[in-house]
């Protein structure tokens, strides 16, 4: 493994803020990355202001997962630092430890003027706190936002050890001003998959169809990710799910949980008893553009992802939302939100199909265009001057973004 060679900087970072500014964005998961995508292109092509730098680690350098660090690759960014966080398997704060260790050397190799985390999980907080406790600002991808287990805690906990807040909605603004965060510190910039989401540049549905070998024309997506804050029960739900789907056996295109705590149990119940039904087709990893087009096409998506209520809603696609994963997150018309329960499911799943064509596309999540926001904010000479000496802004009487 080598070290990342960083490019030259105009004076030292005690002396200045630069006119060339060291960004780091740090990825765990293929979601992640293809959420960020946009964001670092959109720096990552003018090397003259900006020296990109990405440390790829977690679900990433997994083989099981797809080895997914090699689509960064293929992107053309560099350089990228790979870091195995994931010594042991879905042990989340062992997760966390080791990436703080391997992040924390890499920063201090670095010296980055900006560390970029998205979202909740562990990978993230480990970035956020870094950062805090080496004096260099993190900027926060879609915190704010409402969930239901351990991710919500872990989405709060990095927003508060956060210096820039790059929200999707006006909503998840508001929550993080409940927070205490500076009003000023808080943009609103929409998704950044939505850039992704209505690009023309995506492939068409036969070329995915075609590359990963699916042999349905007629299908819905299942993603089912362990619930962490509920092991005792995540057999029988997944037992339940499992249930419905075969009864209902509709084609399938399934992709395999996230590596949180509970994945190994959630794993061998699908390999078991769901992947090798000859009207599923189940993969580690799809590539994040194939899988938008595959969702775009689908009949419904199923189980717990954010995917069903964030993107879904956005192509109009029906989502059948199980259990408590994404709780509170939206009431999108096009979400039939359900217990893990065989009947619930069986009858959500039947609905959802009559669903496709009938429900208008939604925007609650952004419309594009977030990387241009994006790197407005960091072209504001405030975002480097402003103290990383972070401040608790108490509430008024009537909470408003603009108060004082």
């Amino acid at each position: 493994m080598s070290h990342p060679k960083p490019g030259p900087r105009s004076s030292p970072r005690s002396e200045r803020v630069p006119a060339r500014h060291r960004v780091v964005f740090l990825t765990g998961t293929r979601a992640d990355f293809g959420k960020m995508k946009s964001l670092i292109k959109a720096l990552h092509g003018d090397p003259e202001r900006f020296d990109v730098h990405i440390f790829a680690t977690g679900m990433h350098m997994e083989p099981r997962y797809g080895y997914t660090v090699e689509e960064i690759e293929k992107c053309g960014f560099s350089p990228i630092y790979r870091f195995i966080n994931q010594s042991a398997q879905g042990v989340m704060d062992r997760t966390l430890a080791q990436t703080i260790l391997g992040f924390g050397d890499y920063v201090r190799l670095v010296e980055p003027d900006l560390i970029v985390v998205h979202g909740d999980r562990s990978e993230a907080l480990a970035g956020a706190m870094v950062g805090a406790l080496n004096n260099v600002r993190v900027a926060h991808v879609e915190g704010g936002e409402v969930s239901g287990t351990i991710d919500e805690s872990i989405r709060h906990a990095v927003s508060k050890l956060s210096h820039l807040h790059l929200v999707a909605n006006e909503a998840a603004a508001r929550r993080l001003v409940q927070l205490g965060e500076l009003p000023e510190s808080i943009h609103v910039i929409g998704s950044p998959e939505v850039d992704a989401m209505g690009s023309a540049q995506l492939p068409s549905i036969e070329e995915v169809l075609r590359h990963y070998e699916i042999p349905f024309s007629e299908y819905g997506l299942f993603v089912f990710h362990p619930v962490t804050t509920s092991p005792h029960t995540l057999r029988r739900e997944v037992r339940e799910v499992i249930a419905a789907l075969r009864e209902r056996a509709h084609p399938i295109v399934a992709i395999f949980p996230n590596s949180d705590a509970g994945s190994e149990l959630l794993l061998a119940e699908l390999e078991a008893e769901l992947y090798p039904s000859p009207w599923v087709r189940a993969f580690p990893s799809i590539r994040f553009e194939y899988v938008l087009v595959l969702l775009r096409e689908a009949r419904f998506i199923v189980g717990n992802s954010s995917m069903g209520v964030r993107e879904a809603p956005y192509y109009g696609v029906p989502t059948v939302n199980v259990g408590s994963r994404q709780e509170g997150r939206s009431d999108n018309a096009s979400i039939l939100h359900v217990p893990a329960e065989r009947a619930p499911i069986l009858a959500a799943l039947r609905r959802a199909e009559r669903m496709k064509g009938a429900l208008i596309p939604s925007a609650e999540f952004g419309e594009g265009e977030s990387h241009l926001r994006f790197r407005a904010v960091l072209e504001e000479p405030s975002t480097w001057s402003r103290s990383v000496q972070k401040r608790f802004r108490d509430l008024p009487e009537n909470p408003s973004r603009s108060a004082a």
